[in-house]
């Protein structure tokens, strides 16, 4: 289904990165690499700027514990699940790139999302500017129209988390690098972080995750 006569040449970089290097990693899970754009743009060091953002957390949550509790269950949730992983010391002089975080409260779930802000800039340039957004890989309208007169029943369903599904190649999670308090406790110095895997915000992971899916 990938006509790439069709597609701009962007695209077609972006598909034949994932063709050639999506793998199963040791974990069961389809992993692929952040598709970055050629020739690369070089990324500024943002350490010290987004060092100061997580600090500026500092008065929400002790203004509202709530808050607090909310954002301590989501990062030890990633953190559990291996979504997200503690950089051991030994690697600390690798970091690529710091994404900051806030929180979105959602009215309708209540829930709060922890959102990964990709289009934060340091010098005129964020992690979203050097990423392949990738093709549009979803479903035609008409396309799902059509199958469902294919049979008599007709299935949906809804896949958890589908980012996090989605591995990332490990010579590229330093561009995912975020800070964090060990275990929420506020007293402490913070801790370098890294997701493993595509998140939420990133320009590329719907197209990243799309292609694992199909």
């Amino acid at each position: 289904e990938t006509d790439l006569g069709a597609r701009s040449q962007s695209d077609i970089q972006f598909m034949e990165l994932m063709a050639e290097q999506i793998t199963i990693n040791e974990e069961g899970h389809y992993q692929m690499p952040l598709p970055f754009k050629v020739p690369r743009i070089a990324l500024p060091n943002n350490r010290e700027s987004i060092l100061k953002r997580t600090m500026g957390l500092l008065r929400q949550f002790r203004s509202s514990p709530k808050l607090l509790e909310a954002y301590i269950d989501f990062m030890n949730t990633i953190i559990e699940s291996r979504h997200a992983e503690l950089v051991p010391t030994s690697e600390l002089s690798n970091a690529r790139w710091f994404i900051p975080h806030h929180g979105v409260f959602n009215e309708k779930k209540g829930k709060l999302r922890v959102v990964f802000d990709c289009s934060a800039r340091c010098g005129d340039v964020c992690i979203n500017d050097v990423l392949l957004q990738g093709p549009d890989l979803l479903n035609s309208l008409t396309g799902i129209l059509c199958r469902f007169r294919h049979g008599k029943v007709a299935f949906t369903c809804d896949v958890e988390k589908m980012f996090h599904q989605f591995h990332v190649a490990p010579e590229h999670r330093d561009y995912l690098r975020f800070f964090w308090w060990p275990n929420g406790d506020l007293d402490r110095p913070l801790r370098e972080y890294r997701m493993r895997v595509h998140i939420f915000g990133a320009v590329s992971s719907p197209g990243c995750a799309n292609f694992g899916l199909q």
